[in-house]
């Protein structure tokens, strides 16, 4: 599978830029996963549920399932946090998985900027950040991209990973 990353700072506009690219990406007939690191705690199922009374009972793993969808939680017990391999290594096959976070892993990745949050570029020391989509110019020794120019980024990020 082939992989490529969105980073940045919070609220520097990740989650929307990745909503776009999924659409724009699929919608060429490419099949795509994706990633999201999360720094806090979350879950996925309520107090009280079944799934949510196995998990609390001391299972390992619950998984979830309808009609529709479903959902494989593995509970850390005592463990470390996964790395980005292992986890890409349980995703059934697709063409591209696009990855929010891990911006200190080694994949390929676009850095999402927002001037308003006055937050500094990470591209400058991270040669992995093979772009930059922002909402104001500026001059950098990478592509850089209008943040909402979705189909450029798309276009850049495929031809990045050989699609």
């Amino acid at each position: 599978m082939r992989v490529y990353g969105v980073v940045g700072w919070k609220n520097a506009g990740k989650t929307g830029l990745i909503e776009r690219l999924v659409r724009e990406i699929t919608g060429r007939g490419i099949t795509v996963s994706t990633v999201k690191h999360a720094h806090h705690t979350f879950d996925v199922d309520h107090e009280g549920k079944d799934s949510w009374r196995h998990r609390v009972a001391g299972a390992t793993e619950v998984l979830l399932a309808s009609r529709n969808r479903f959902a494989l939680m593995h509970e850390l017990r005592n463990e470390d946090e996964p790395r980005l391999e292992d986890l890409l290594a349980r995703l059934a096959p697709v063409d591209l998985v696009l990855i929010e976070g891990y911006k200190r892993d080694s994949h390929p990745k676009v850095e999402a900027h927002r001037k308003a949050t006055g937050n500094p570029l990470i591209a400058p020391g991270d040669p992995t950040i093979r772009a930059v989509a922002s909402d104001e110019p500026m001059d950098l020794d990478r592509p850089v991209f209008d943040l909402d120019d979705t189909v450029r980024i798309a276009d850049f990020i495929l031809s990045e990973v050989g699609l």
